[in-house]
């Protein structure tokens, strides 16, 4: 009989750093063979130092480990996963970042192959403590701490210990600061003897998706000016960025945080963006967009 494969959940809500996470996982020298399976918004996001290969949905990396995009039935790519001849070492989700990483994790309970690996919680420490109180999105922020076995604050230099007592009294699990971590691989491969945690029935609030996909160029300079002044119910924006046929910008925007990055791309523009439904109108985004390739 095989051995039961481990599964492991990377949660956080949205930009608090689940793909930076999982990029410093795949670069340590732990030496197993992980398969990543991404449940987002947006697409797969490695770094190209690692990428050996890749598919429409699928990323083959140099060191043996594989990344794929996960279909909406959970169940599926999991069967999919188990039935292959050569199975992984570990099975890693990234979560989607409004999603509940409890109701994922329960596969590996219902799923007689599979053991539960535990639950890895990521918190922005510059945007958790107002998202925690909103009104709308706040149960669903402290509800991805609280199913915890590992809570890691991301974007923090030091430790703050407010934020860890708000965090302790929502969780068991250990509470980390990513930045005194010299690696994460025995935080997110350790294992869990503990079983998966319930998943409550209250409901989620409902997202309202954006994306563009098209040419255009745009300099740094303006692409600040933009994603400085986007609609306010656009809480999320990913992607990259075109700037001349040879180079562009990756991009990372939420709450208060902006991140811009050199990435060498095609000429072809992709974002993808999201926010609350009710207060996140799609086409107020498109006009936004266009107003800024015309920036340049």
């Amino acid at each position: 009989m095989k051995q039961r494969l481990p599964l492991s959940v990377i949660s956080g809500y949205l930009g608090a750093g689940k793909t930076t996470l999982i990029n410093r996982l795949l670069s340590e020298p732990h030496g197993q063979k992980l398969l990543i399976m991404v449940n987002d918004f947006g697409a797969i996001n490695i770094d190209a130092s690692l990428l050996e290969s890749a598919t429409n949905d699928t990323l083959t990396l140099t060191n043996g480990c594989v990344c794929c995009t996960m279909g909406a039935d959970l169940y599926m790519a999991i069967g999919d996963v188990l039935d292959q001849p050569a199975r992984p070492d570990h099975l890693i989700i990234e979560a989607s970042g409004i999603s509940d990483p409890a109701r994922i994790a329960q596969v590996a309970e219902t799923e007689p192959e599979l053991s539960y690996g535990g639950i890895m919680t990521l918190v922005d420490a510059l945007e958790y403590p107002q998202l925690a109180q909103d009104a709308q999105i706040g149960p669903q922020v402290r509800d991805q701490v609280r199913v915890a076995d590992a809570v890691l604050i991301s974007k923090a230099a030091q430790p703050d210990a407010a934020l860890s007592l708000q965090l302790g009294a929502l969780t068991r699990g250990q509470i980390l600061n990513l930045a005194d971590l010299p690696q994460v691989a025995p935080i997110v491969l350790g294992g869990r003897a503990a079983q998966a945690p319930r998943v409550r029935a209250h409901l989620h609030p409902a997202y309202e998706g954006w994306s563009f996909q098209g040419p255009g160029h745009i300099s740094r300079k303006d692409l600040e000016a933009a994603l400085a002044t986007r609609p306010g119910g656009l809480f999320r924006v990913k992607g990259f960025v075109a700037h001349t046929p040879h180079s562009g910008w990756e991009v990372h925007a939420v709450g208060r945080s902006v991140s811009i990055k050199p990435h060498k791309r095609p000429t072809l523009t992709e974002l993808v963006g999201i926010g609350l439904r009710g207060a996140f109108d799609p086409a107020e985004a498109d006009k936004w967009w266009q107003d800024a390739k015309h920036c340049d």
